[in-house]
């Protein structure tokens, strides 16, 4: 990393990533400043603490002194509210399936305090994810590109930046690999470097998300309602649309003589469609919100790939923009589980070309 007398405020959720990230930055010579944010949920007796909760706060405050740098604690409760768990509830309770991460990036991290980092005069805003910023000198811009960890690759997360804001962020480890984070961490003796991993959502209890949402909204999306497979046919009875995911097989508390899958939710007439694997495969889908990355929305179909959640493969397959935030994106085969409230993100090589919520499967194999 090339030295640099710029100041930089460094995002640290208490984590391990988060912690290299702002040694790194220290040690090429930025003016290095840590927050975290406070979101202060309370999640009562016997349930799990907030990723930023007090132990995230306490263990970035412990970085920050060991690092010698300022370290602040601002409080996000009114963002993830408003911006999240409002968002995660009406989700779900729609049929969809949201992925609250993808939001806290877009609304939080690099939205209310990117911009409260640039008004305090930081030159930029960093954090611990595993990507990176390019600058092609060709066309003058700068591009989000794929980390180089491929099991810890976080890409997928962060296409809901403004293209705008790309300049002024860092991402330290995006050409590193997660045992070289460790090596690191344990090389600037931080008190972090033993650190597991947190993977749940941060908001969410140990009772689950279905609990969570019922205890926000009362019973009305846990109506008991019908399933029924592809000609109509009701098979059994659902607890309530809230409760199912596209892909589901387990915990339907149906006894049909051979497996079935939640392939369509149907919220308005409280119907969940079960069939078989068969069901689940689509030839495409489509997208709204869409964030588009590249300099200009193509005019014309482009080739490319689409990842259509976090954990899966990439796809190769044709996109077309049908408008500034809608898109296509036809498979070159047939996909399982595409999963509206989902994010679909599209890649050239290791450029991410954007992304959007998933509304709707292509579904018409023949």
């Amino acid at each position: 990393m090339k030295k640099s007398a710029k100041k930089v405020m460094v995002a640290m959720s208490g984590g391990v990533d988060s912690s290299v990230a702002a040694a790194l930055l220290k040690d090429a010579g930025y003016t290095v400043e840590g927050v975290t944010m406070c979101f202060n949920i309370p999640h009562g007796s016997g349930r799990k603490p907030s990723c930023c909760g007090v132990d995230g706060i306490q263990d970035a405050r412990a970085v920050a002194k060991a690092l010698d740098i300022p370290h602040h604690v601002l409080d996000f409760a009114e963002d993830i509210e408003k911006f999240i768990i409002q968002d995660f509830i009406a989700e779900y309770c729609h049929g969809r399936t949201p992925n609250p991460c993808v939001r806290c990036n877009q609304y939080l991290k690099f939205g209310t305090l990117f911009d409260l980092a640039r008004r305090l005069g930081m030159d930029y805003l960093a954090t611990g994810h595993y990507a990176r910023i390019d600058f092609e000198p060709q066309n003058g811009t700068y591009v989000l590109k794929k980390g180089r960890d491929e099991q810890k690759e976080q890409s997928y997360f962060l296409y809901g930046i403004k293209k705008e804001y790309l300049p002024h962020i860092l991402f330290p480890l995006g050409d590193l690999r997660k045992q070289d984070v460790r090596g690191l961490a344990r090389k600037y003796a931080l008190p972090t470097s033993e650190k597991a991993e947190s993977q749940d959502i941060c908001f969410v209890p140990e009772e689950g998300y279905k609990q969570f949402i019922q205890d926000r909204v009362g019973d009305v999306y846990f109506k008991p309602g019908p399933f029924k497979n592809s000609q109509g046919d009701i098979v059994g009875r659902h607890q309530g649309v809230a409760r199912y995911t596209i892909g589901q097989r387990d915990k339907l508390g149906l006894a049909l003589g051979f497996p079935v899958y939640v392939y369509e939710i149907d919220p308005e007439d409280n119907i969940v469609y079960v069939g078989t694997e068969e069901h689940l495969f689509a030839k495409g889908l489509y997208a709204s919100r869409v964030n588009c990355l590249l300099p200009h929305i193509p005019e014309q179909t482009v080739e490319g790939k689409v990842r259509i959640r976090y954990n899966a493969p990439e796809v190769e397959g044709a996109l077309t923009f049908l408008g500034k935030d809608k898109v296509r994106f036809d498979f070159s085969e047939p996909q399982k589980s595409v999963t509206p409230g989902q994010s679909a993100v599209f890649y050239q090589g290791q450029t991410v070309i954007g992304g959007g919520l998933i509304d709707a499967a292509v579904r018409d194999l023949s």
